[in-house]
Formats: C-alpha cells, sequence, structure tokens
C-alpha cells in the first residue's frame, strides 16, 4: 500500500534506508583495514577426498589431515557435509578430537565449507538450510574455525553408483525449480538467508566467506553487491578465479584490487602432470595473476585446493583414488612455486 503520494511505501522507505546503511558500513569496514605484507598459505579442501569425484571410498578427515602433511600443504578446509563435517555427526568431543589430531600433525584447520543453497522458492526449503548453516556455524565454532565458506545459491551434485558424480542433473533440477521466479525476487531471498546467517555467525565469532559461485552470483561484483546490502563485518568474500571465466590476467588483477581487504579466501583446481622437470597444468587457470593480485593487497590466508570436476575415464571407468593423490601432490608444488616466482618479481621490480 502507498503511504501517500510520494509512490514509496514504508517497506520501501525501510528496504532503501537499510540498504544505505549497509553499503556505509561495508565502505566503512574496508576503509578501517590497512594494507599490510601479503602472507599466502598453501591449503587442502577436503571436498577433494570426499569419494564424490574419484572412484573409491571417502577419507576420513584424519586422512586428509594425513594427506596435507604428506604433500606439504599448511592447512585443511573441511567440507560440511557428510562424510567429513555435517553438523549431524560433529558433537563437542568429535570437534575436539579432530583439533588435536590437526595440531599434533601441525596441520592448521583454516575454514568450512557449507553446501548452502537459500535460493528455493519454498519457505520450508530455505528454512531447513538456514538451520542447516546455523549448525555448521556451530560446528565451525567449536573446531576453533574463524572462517566458513558459504554460497547463495548450491544446486547439489548427484554420485553415481559406478563411481564419480554428475552436475548437470542437479542443475537442470535447479533451473526448473526457479523458472517462473524474476532474478530480483531470488535475489531478496537469499539477502535474507544470507543476513540472518551473518547473525548467528556474529553470535559465535565466525566469518562467512561468500563465494562467487552460480547459479544466483554472475560474477565477483555479485558478491560486493550482496555484501554492500547486508553490510555485515561477518560477511567477507572468498574469490576464485577459475569461477570468472571470462577474465584475463588484467581482469584478475582489476578485480582483486576492487576487492581488496575483503578477501578472507580463495581457491583453485586443476590437474597437473610433470613434464621434462616441470610441473604443468591442464587447464589455464589463470593461478599467476591470482597470485599477483593477492600479493598486490596484502592478502594473508589460505590459497586452497580442490580437485571438484569430473576425472577422466579410464578403460571404461572413472580414476580412482591414485589420480587424486597425484594431482594433490603436484598442486601443492605448483602453487608453492607459483607463489615463490611471484614474490621473486616483486622483489626484482621494487
Amino acid at each position: 500500500m502507498q503511504n501517500g503520494n510520494d509512490g514509496l511505501s514504508r517497506r520501501d522507505f525501510a528496504r532503501k534506508a537499510g540498504l544505505a546503511v549497509g553499503a556505509l558500513q561495508a565502505a566503512r569496514l574496508v576503509g578501517a583495514e590497512t594494507k599490510h605484507e601479503a602472507d599466502l598459505k598453501v591449503g587442502l579442501y577436503s571436498i577433494t577426498y570426499m569419494g564424490v569425484w574419484y572412484r573409491g571410498d571417502a577419507l576420513t578427515i584424519e586422512q586428509v589431515i594425513d594427506r596435507a602433511k604428506r604433500f606439504g600443504y599448511q592447512g585443511v578446509e573441511i567440507d560440511g557435509k557428510r562424510p567429513h563435517a555435517d553438523p549431524l555427526d560433529m558433537p563437542q568431543y568429535r570437534c575436539r578430537d579432530i583439533r588435536r589430531y590437526a595440531q599434533a600433525q601441525g596441520i592448521e584447520l583454516y575454514a568450512v565449507a557449507a553446501n548452502n543453497d537459500f535460493s528455493s522458492p519454498m519457505p520450508e526449503h530455505r528454512e531447513a538450510q538456514l538451520l542447516y548453516l546455523r549448525e555448521l556455524i556451530r560446528t565451525t565454532a567449536e573446531l576453533e574455525i574463524k572462517l566458513l565458506r558459504v554460497f547463495l545459491a548450491w544446486p547439489g551434485v548427484t554420485t553415481m553408483p559406478e563411481g564419480g558424480a554428475r552436475y548437470d542433473i542437479s542443475f537442470k533440477a535447479w533451473a526448473d525449480n526457479h523458472r517462473d521466479f524474476p532474478e530480483d525476487r531470488i535475489w531478496a531471498w537469499c539477502r535474507d538467508g544470507l543476513r540472518e546467517a551473518a547473525q548467528y555467525a556474529a553470535d559465535h565469532g565466525v566469518t562467512l566467506a561468500l563465494q562467487n559461485h552460480p547459479p544466483v552470483i554472475k560474477g565477483y561484483r555479485d558478491v560486493l553487491r550482496m555484501v554492500r546490502e547486508i553490510g555485515s563485518p561477518n560477511l567477507r568474500v572468498c574469490f576464485d578465479t577459475r569461477l570468472e571465466h571470462e577474465m584475463g590476467p588484467e581482469d584478475v588483477m582489476r578485480a582483486s584490487r576492487e576487492i581488496g581487504p575483503l578477501q578472507v579466501l580463495s581457491h583453485y583446481g586443476n590437474e597437473y602432470d610433470e613434464v621434462g622437470g616441470r610441473i604443468v597444468p591442464k587447464y589455464d587457470e589463470l593461478a599467476v595473476p591470482q597470485v599477483d593480485g593477492l600479493l598486490e593487497i596484502g592478502y594473508n590466508g589460505y590459497l586452497g585446493f580442490e580437485l571438484c570436476h569430473q576425472l577422466p575415464i579410464v578403460d571404461g571407468r572413472v580414476v580412482g583414488i591414485e589420480f587424486t593423490d597425484k594431482n594433490a601432490r603436484l598442486a601443492a608444488q605448483y602453487m608453492r612455486e607459483t607463489i615463490a616466482a611471484a614474490k621473486k618479481r616483486r622483489a626484482a621490480a621494487a
């Protein structure tokens, strides 16, 4: 209902005022942080060993920590679903045991990753997702981890009985469910869910890192828009260059500068081979400008490796865990060398 003749309802006025306050808070948040010397660390995201993409069983979290130590990673990001860290399976004693095991191995637990979807047209689904995320925030805090990566929308994956998984089934179902709703309505559902989740995160001393992941988010500027609209100091950015398919090296550098101190997490992912003593990535994921951008903005955090895509079929079967081990080992070395080379270039140019 309109209030008078100004064409602006009370609800619209409150929404616009809230967005303005949120934008101001986000601007103050960025301005309050000073640039510091970068400290890039290399981490292993446990989705790599969840038994989803390769043929074979998932590793336990303890076994993932062992792999991280063996291959030279500094930390582990734990996926927040079964069999790794679904809140249903994470009572306090289990969180304590995982913390102690990681500490004994000299591995930092630096993040948890949510698989949430706030975009459903059905309020019951959105409320269930909010409950999941609230419980995962509790789990993150009990693991004594400060960072939880989140999505706006996540269609999910379909695991196959013969091994491996597919994205196309769940993405088609997601598109069908959202077909009759405009983008701004879906955006509003996501904003409402994430705003409430940020409040829960603040209660537990946890920071949410919103990833630039489709389908609702089309790129990093959508992430920045959502961060501005919510305006919470407990909502930051996870920026992954491989999700920005139209970017070139200069675009990555520009995006890194625009995100600046809001960035608290990043990932990389590829397949690798050793050729003539060099590690050669299969795909150009722009890792070099990614690292250059992080160094330029003084990023202090992790680049986490994830093997999270359909893997090769060999002799009629999806590859086994030995393929994952090879790529996890090479990925750690590749990123360490990429960071070292970038630092050397910067020192020479100084």
